[in-house]
């Protein structure tokens, strides 16, 4: 964690005027937040966070001149600044803040597409909340060069009765568009929770299937865990469990409260998954900040079922999967490269 002496300096990027002046005024009630500056585009952007420098960047994605994407690809290789895309849920909006966050953006809030004085004041507590957790990361991993090739599993047995359990949040986007593709067409069922806001899963399982041999969809209630096929639990109001329905597994959707600020919730998945599979699973907690998924993974390794979690060195934040491995869930602490391998690995053995 990084320790601070004084308040988070937030820049923040926006063409509306209101909608700046609606966040800048709800930061500025925050004693531990510094509004420092506000850029209506990103030349302006620019020019700020060179001479003032600061520790978080709140980015509408949709702008004149110069889009938010194309600004935060630029700036994050040369200039890593941890980076809060807020930006309208259209369908768009959520393709392009799906690229921000594959770019580098540690987070992405809707902003409401209709009511914005009335409804953007009562998500600042919240905004405010993500501003000064965005504010730890070290989002140097973007101006790294090098990374190794994630190892492509090719030799797979029987997998009719394995499941692959994932859970991942801040920089889990990257992470996933890395090792997904390296699953085969024939991999084990995989279901996997990234926490993302509602709106955005199913644009995001829209862009995992067209890079991967596996189908890979947005979870709706009772879909069948099948080899081949990767399940992405909705974001928004609902948990992902899996359920045995004869000899079938299957994912069901229910409301509930959220579980260490996140619905759906790693936890909640990972749970369920060393109940009902138990030995025949094999799971892996990603890059993510806070401990989600840490309690999940420890009950599947006590289930006899296969537990890794990414390394430091390749996580954007080492959170989750710190949490996991400081509680006894991990069979394994590997690199990202690595991980789709060793869960088919461990699979195996059974």
């Amino acid at each position: 964690m990084i320790k601070r002496n004084r308040p988070i300096r937030v820049l923040i990027v926006d063409d509306s005027a209101l909608v700046r002046r609606i966040l800048s005024d709800g930061m500025r009630r925050d004693p531990e937040i510094a509004v420092i500056g506000e850029a209506s585009n990103p030349y302006m952007a620019r020019d700020l966070m060179v001479e003032l420098q600061p520790d978080v960047i709140t980015l509408d994605v949709e702008m004149p001149r110069m889009d938010g994407v194309t600004f935060l690809k630029r700036f994050m290789p040369v200039m890593p600044i941890p980076t809060v895309v807020i930006s309208s849920l259209t369908r768009q909006g959520a393709r392009i803040s799906l690229e921000a966050l594959e770019s580098g953006a540690v987070d992405v809030i809707a902003k409401p597409q209709i009511g914005v004085v009335d409804e953007l004041p009562k998500m600042i507590e919240d905004i405010n909340r993500r501003v000064k957790a965005a504010a730890e990361v070290n989002v140097a991993y973007f101006k790294r060069t090098g990374r190794r090739d994630v190892e492509v599993v090719t030799s797979l047995g029987e997998t009719t009765d394995k499941v692959i359990a994932i859970g991942a949040s801040t920089g889990g986007v990257e992470a996933l568009m890395r090792i997904m593709p390296a699953f085969p067409a024939n991999a084990p069922g995989i279901v996997i929770v990234q926490h993302m806001p509602g709106g955005y899963t199913a644009t995001f399982a829209e862009r995992l299937d067209g890079i991967c041999k596996m189908q890979v969809k947005e979870a709706e209630d009772g879909d069948r865990i099948l080899p081949g096929r990767a399940l992405l639990a909705p974001g928004g109001l609902r948990h992902m469990t899996v359920v045995r329905s004869g000899g079938q597994y299957r994912v069901a959707l229910s409301e509930g409260a959220a579980v260490n600020y996140s619905r759906p919730s790693v936890d909640v998945l990972f749970k369920s998954v060393a109940q009902v599979v138990g030995v025949n699973a094999a799971a892996a907690i990603l890059t993510g900040m806070g401990k989600d998924g840490a309690e999940g993974l420890l009950d599947i390794r006590q289930a006899g079922g296969g537990t890794i979690v990414q390394d430091e060195a390749t996580s954007v934040v080492f959170g989750m999967p710190q949490a996991a491995y400081k509680l006894g869930g991990a069979n394994s602490i590997a690199p990202l490269e690595k991980i789709p391998s060793l869960l088919v690995r461990a699979l195996q053995r059974v």
